[in-house]
């Protein structure tokens, strides 16, 4: 019981919450804030300097000396510059610890260094930081000391938005903006707002950081560039639900820690299905705050993995030939007062308001598909989706049978008379209760699926923000609620004109549903059959992202701009050439100073066995030495020539015209060579002496842990 009491005690302790603002504000400003926080509108300096001292004393009183606005430019990772609260030192010398509400809304990073597209340049330097006072302020402890950190929105000097949460938070207000509508359709007259919840999923390696430092394609590319099969993999399926080792569950027990200090609701873990790979899920929150808290979760994972002598890999497939990593966007609407406008009911045939929200998410899904599978693609993704261990390249929509079968009805009919029920389930012995079955099974091979009350986006990858998705997902939903509110808004009869617009758009959008086995080469073959895209790789997914069809998107709710979706495909053309660029470069290294002198070492020592072993005995049969140096020989051979090869190639893509030309010769050319590199070299690792191979194998890396 007092474990639990402290863990209560304990959460949210470097947060300044609301119940802190509550404790430390004049009754009048917490009242203004909060209202902010709830419905927005613009913060007099009088309040931001009142909140600015709050939050600073409060910030000095657990150690803090500096602060900084903690942003999310278009790296996809976290950025921040550091100030102290150190001003003029007073008359009598003494330091003077100040922070203003200036300095809390507003703050000026260099906006020419972070990709921009073309939106800065090197001489157009000036970028501004704004405070999302929706999600609170925390604080930072680890070698650099005590540091306040404040979530804020990054931009230009010219407007744009040069980071990830900007449009995202555009796109929750659009969202919310529509969905009011149609739930006033429906007579809710008391819901003021409509918020986007999200729960991500977060799937991780661990290894020895001993290994982990041996291997310079971890280091540089954050995934093994060369590697044979161990004898053993997930074959068993042992490793998941498995029992958590001593050395990960120490780790886990200290990550939950410094999760729940900083307000993170971290709740699940376990052993995911490759060895070495775990999971970690929060419970849902508020889309841009569950986007800061992810961004949290990875930093926290590869601090504390440090701490036990591990490395974290986010990496969506940081070895070849085992499950990659993925990060499961768990993605609902939910009212302010109460409504889960995803929650189908007990008889969701009868359920007028879900199915028009589900009929709409149908028509949102289908027509933007190329858009939601751009808003997954990064470059580690490419190696995890289509293979049978993420979904498939092609979106669809899973259901279940029994939304499936209404869906089925209202289309054949314009009614749905009934609805299949989920019953109970019986296991045959008397001692374990009889259970309660839901009505429908799961599946984990659609990329967009209904599981009860929420849709899961299982296309994102493990160390991709959950940024972009969300701002996609909220945006084409919000197009599908306003094309439908228009509609019924106008309507004389409502009742009919609702059944009519839920079989229509069902009707026209059946396609999209698809709930069977997303592996298999049948569904390939149907999807195309059906005309749904089947985008295979980052590269030709980002010119989705700059058609009409998504300016006209995205500009009709000022998520967007042209430009601003312009400078994003450029920023994507530009952070795939220079992955790629660096793997490659990371092979050739390793291949040249590693790889090649380990086997003429081998190789060597081969010779002078066989060499021995005539000079002793003439008579000798050394046929297996023979063969072993000839294999080895050739190999090495054979590995040469796929060196040489790829250092021309890269040196050919590198001098391509910058952006998707430059993109398209590293993905078409310098992967197949980097392919044709590495299988002869992980040959070669299976007939190397080990005490000559030189780097850690994937047997020490994923099950010696």
């Amino acid at each position: 019981m007092s474990e639990v009491m402290n863990v209560s005690e304990m959460f949210g302790e470097y947060v300044f919450d609301l119940s802190k603002m509550k404790e430390r504000l004049p009754k009048k400003v917490f009242a203004e804030v909060k209202s902010m926080m709830e419905t927005g509108g613009e913060m007099s300096i009088e309040t931001a300097d009142v909140v600015a001292k709050a939050m600073k004393d409060w910030a000095v009183e657990h150690g803090a000396t500096h602060y900084t606005h903690w942003f999310q430019p278009l790296t996809g990772i976290t950025a921040e510059k550091h100030d102290s609260f150190v001003s003029s030192p007073d008359e009598m010398g003494r330091m003077i610890m100040e922070f203003s509400g200036k300095e809390l809304i507003k703050g000026e990073p260099d906006a020419s260094s972070f990709p921009s597209g073309g939106l800065r340049a090197t001489f157009e330097a000036r970028g501004y930081t704004a405070w999302d006072c929706t999600s609170p302020a925390f604080l930072k402890k680890d070698a650099v000391g005590v540091t306040l950190c404040i979530p804020t929105a990054f931009c230009s000097y010219t407007g744009e938005a040069l980071d990830k949460k900007t449009p995202l938070l555009r796109s929750m207000e659009a969202v919310s903006e529509q969905a009011l509508r149609i739930v006033r359709l429906f007579g809710n007259t008391e819901a003021t707002k409509v918020t986007a919840s999200v729960g991500p999923e977060q799937e991780y390696f661990l290894v020895d950081r001993e290994k982990y430092l041996q291997r310079k394609d971890l280091i540089y590319a954050g995934r093994t560039l060369f590697g044979a099969q161990p004898p053993k993999g997930q074959e068993l399926e042992d490793h998941y639900f498995g029992t958590i080792r001593e050395r990960i569950g120490a780790f886990m027990h200290d990550l939950n820690l410094e999760l729940w200090k900083l307000g993170v609701p971290a709740k699940t873990q376990h052993n995911e299905a490759a060895p070495a790979q775990h999971e970690l899920a929060p419970i849902y929150e508020q889309a841009n705050i569950a986007v800061d808290h992810n961004q949290i979760i990875m930093e926290t994972m590869k601090k504390v993995a440090g701490r036990h002598g591990l490395t974290c890999l986010l990496h969506e497939k940081p070895f070849e030939g085992v499950n990659g990593s993925g990060k499961h966007d768990n993605w609902s609407i939910i009212t302010d007062n109460g409504v889960n406008m995803l929650d189908p009911g007990k008889t969701p045939n009868e359920n007028i308001q879900f199915l028009l929200v589900l009929a709409c998410i149908m028509k949102g899904v289908d027509t933007h598909a190329d858009l939601l599978r751009q808003s997954a693609a990064d470059v580690g993704n490419d190696h995890r989706l289509g293979a049978n261990e993420a979904p498939p390249a092609i979106i669809s929509m899973f259901l279940g049978e029994q939304l499936e079968d209404v869906v089925s009805q209202l289309i054949e009919t314009g009614e749905a008379a009934t609805c299949i029920e989920g019953g109970k389930l019986d296991t045959g012995v008397r001692s374990l209760p009889v259970l309660s079955k839901d009505a429908t099974d799961r599946n984990r091979t659609s990329p967009f699926a209904f599981t009860g009350n929420k849709f899961e986006f299982r296309m994102v990858g493990s160390s991709d923000s959950i940024a972009s998705p969300n701002t996609t997902i909220n945006a084409i939903v919000a197009e599908a609620f306003c094309e439908a509110a228009d509609t019924l808004e106008k309507a004389d009869d409502f009742d009919r004109a609702v059944h009519d617009l839920i079989k229509e758009y069902m009707t026209k959008h059946q396609r999209i549903i698809f709930n069977g086995d997303g592996y298999s080469e049948e569904w390939v073959k149907e999807a195309k059959r059906r005309g749904l895209p089947n985008i295979k790789s980052m590269v030709e997914a980002v010119p989705s992202l700059v058609t009409e069809k998504a300016v006209r998107l995205f500009e009709k709710f000022g998520i967007f701009t042209r430009a601003e979706l312009e400078s994003r495909a450029e920023v994507l053309y530009e952070t795939y050439s220079k992955c790629i660029n660096i793997e490659a470069l990371t092979m050739i290294d390793m291949a040249t100073k590693q790889i090649v002198p380990a086997v003429i070492s081998y190789t060597t020592e081969l010779a002078t066995s066989l060499s021995a072993v005539r000079d002793a005995c003439a008579e000798a049969d050394v046929s297996v030495q023979k063969e072993m140096l000839i294999e080895v020989s050739s190999l090495l051979a054979e590995m040469k020539r796929a060196l040489k090869k790829l250092k021309e190639v890269t040196a050919k893509a590198a001098a391509q015209e910058e952006g998707e030309a430059m993109a398209h010769a590293y993905h078409d050319e310098v992967m197949p060579a980097m392919d044709a590199l590495r299988a002869p070299a992980d040959e070669l690792e299976m007939l190397v002496d080990k005490e000559f191979w030189p780097f850690p194998s994937y047997g020490d890396l994923i099950f010696e842990v």
